[in-house]
């Protein structure tokens, strides 16, 4: 016998893949026993959708790339790194009350030296007592060595492991390329723990290499803030919700939903929910669903839908 959707979404013996594929098929001997939870996140955005579809970037040293890029770039300059892009793509930017979009190309490559930064495990009982440990250096410093510890101590397998060329970090970014790693550093024993535990020599090589060269720009995409806010709803919101047009019990388990910042049902699911979960287009969720954006009642909200096992 083949179930709509909701009529399976009501059988607690469903799986969340089944019960949201469109359609449950019952055979002889399947469970009709687990249970699994919908959490529904409803969070407002607490700025403007303007000023939240924005790039900023912080003050962070790690934000310097971005700074140089964007003095460069806007209203209509071109700004070339190598080896790294400086700007997220495609980020919406403001400049004297007109509004860009950045982009960017690889415009070529050229072959340049770069300082290649490697480590040696080194043994416990080899580990000087005053060798620093990793946290005592600088963020730029310490963040290139905890990478090159995760893939020493994952085999490669780290999440990491793509930020690296083999086995080795090359620094490219201006805070890299002044950081202590390019002077008294390379040699020195440091440790990820004031135990001695992992401790590494640094190794830092000068080597030649290609590097794309990527040319950043910024294209102007509005000339007002009105204009503008007309784009921000189309690259942004997904879902655009008018109380007046819900029914009444999903408008007020809506409501319910935004007040506790989570709301959570069990299976079988009411049919206020079901319909919620159909008018925020999450009804294909087969384990979870986020960084979806919803304009309900004026006001910006952040949403995510996780289904799990509650047996």
């Amino acid at each position: 016998m083949v179930l709509s959707r909701r009529t399976a979404l009501h059988l607690a013996g469903t799986t969340a893949a089944t019960a949201l594929a469109g359609c449950a098929s019952l055979t002889p001997g399947s469970s009709t026993n687990q249970k699994n939870e919908y959490r529904l996140s409803v969070n407002p955005v607490n700025q403007p959708l303007v000023e939240y579809v924005l790039y900023q970037p912080g003050e962070s040293v790690y934000d310097q790339p971005a700074h140089r890029a964007l003095s460069a770039i806007l209203p209509d300059g071109r700004h070339t790194t190598y080896g790294y892009e400086p700007l997220p793509e495609d980020a919406y930017v403001a400049h004297s009350g007109r509004y860009y979009q950045t982009k960017t190309v690889v415009t070529g490559e050229q072959r340049m030296e770069r300082p290649f930064v490697r480590v040696t495990p080194i043994p416990e009982d080899q580990v000087p007592e005053n060798a620093p440990v990793v946290d005592s250096l600088a963020r730029p410093v310490g963040r290139v060595i905890k990478i090159l510890h995760s893939y020493a101590v994952t085999n490669g397998e780290s999440g990491s492991a793509d930020l690296l060329r083999d086995d080795a970090y090359v620094l490219r970014r201006p805070y890299e390329l002044d950081s202590r790693l390019t002077g008294d550093l390379d040699g020195q024993i440091v440790t990820m723990d004031s135990d001695g535990h992992w401790a590494y020599r640094i190794n830092v090589a000068t080597e030649r290499l290609y590097e794309p060269a990527y040319t950043t720009l910024a294209l102007e995409v509005a000339a007002t803030t009105d204009a503008f806010r007309d784009i921000a709803f189309a690259a942004k919101v997904d879902i655009r919700l008018d109380p007046a047009e819900l029914g009444t019990s999903v408008q007020q388990l809506l409501n319910q939903a935004i007040a506790r910042d989570t709301y959570r049902e069990t299976t079988p699911l009411s049919t206020e929910y079901m319909n919620l979960i159909d008018a925020l287009d999450l009804e294909h969720v087969e384990t979870a669903s986020n960084g979806h954006h919803l304009w309900y009642d004026d006001t910006l909200y952040r949403y995510s839908l996780y289904i799990s096992d509650a047996n």
